[in-house]
């Protein structure tokens, strides 16, 4: 899998332009195929039940790794990121978020596996999370730089202009930071804020980190590529985050419903398991994440389109 990322930026790095629709529908294919064959392999190595689990956390990861291409479309075109640059950067912030999610995953098991009355905290955190997706729809997206950018800005000497990918470089003789430094710290902390939902999100499908890295590493595979491809599309799934986040409310009450049954905390049921908490079986899950997704995208495809046929009051 390292080999594959590895790969993949080294390609980007030797060839930078501006992918046809014809390459990223190609690579994109590529990445989704290879997942379902990874899901597969692990059915005849493992079993059904690891299959399923990563199924269906790739789907999870996938569909919120699309909620970051909005994010990351807001970002490029903030910063004035050269066309022909946009894959490099994309690829940097890929193998971020990865290396974040990496550690995430680590601390995330390792609490998982000392509290387990953690999975109450993740299934609150992702039920309020679901609750502000649908609060903060509809409004106009803006990127604002966070505090460690702004503070970066009052130190450094950061000039206006791009040089190629270069961090710094000379101006009149005098050396300073290119703006791709403040593109690439912006990448990073965005990534960090989207691990925060995505790893409990993923833990409250599979408790295996192996399933849990690889999910996550499949989601953002061919995330370069899906940027190019979605293009215009991302503004028609309107729809998108009510989906992602009923999704991940549904993920929240089973992760609740997971920490009722190993309870251990003495003000809850004095300390013991509750037995009739409901038990949501792995394959449960798969569907309802699936038919969550193909409700919301073909919905948000229908409404655009009506959208798009319907006459202004300029034409009538």
């Amino acid at each position: 899998m390292c080999a594959v990322i590895v790969f993949d930026l080294l390609w980007v790095v030797h060839r930078p332009h501006i992918p046809t629709m014809r390459e990223c529908t190609i690579w994109v294919g590529i990445y989704v195929t290879a997942a379902l064959i990874f899901g597969g392999v692990l059915a005849l190595v493992a079993n059904g039940q690891v299959a399923t689990e990563f199924y269906a956390g790739w789907l999870t990861e996938y569909s919120l790794s699309v909620d970051n291409l909005f994010i990351f479309v807001i970002i490029l075109s903030r910063f004035r990121v050269p066309p022909n640059r946009q894959q490099e950067v994309l690829m940097i912030g890929i193998i971020i978020a990865l290396v974040l999610r990496g550690i995430m995953i680590l601390i995330g098991a390792g609490l998982i596996a000392r509290f387990s009355w953690i999975f109450f905290l993740f299934g609150f955190f992702l039920i309020w999370t679901a609750i502000s997706l649908i609060r903060s729809h509809g409004e106009d997206e803006e990127y604002k730089e966070n505090f460690a950018i702004r503070a970066l800005r009052k130190v450094l000497p950061i000039h206006n202009e791009y040089d190629g990918m270069k961090l710094r470089t000379v101006i009149d003789g005098k050396k300073m930071w290119t703006p791709m430094l403040v593109v690439i710290l912006a990448l990073g902390s965005t990534d960090l804020l989207f691990a925060l939902d995505s790893i409990p999100a993923i833990f409250g499908l599979t408790k295996d980190p192996f399933v849990v890295f690889s999910t996550n590493l499949f989601a953002l595979m061919g995330l370069r590529q899906l940027y190019f491809l979605l293009g215009g599309l991302l503004d028609r799934l309107v729809y998108l985050p009510y989906g992602l986040a009923v999704i991940l409310a549904f993920i929240g009450m089973k992760l609740i419903f997971e920490a009722m049954h190993t309870n251990s905390l003495p003000f809850i049921n004095g300390g013991k398991p509750i037995e009739w908490a409901p038990h949501v079986p792995i394959a449960v899950s798969l569907g309802v994440i699936a038919g969550v997704l193909l409700i919301t995208t073909v919905a948000s495809l229908i409404a655009s389109r009506r959208e798009k046929h319907v006459p202004s009051l300029s034409d009538r």
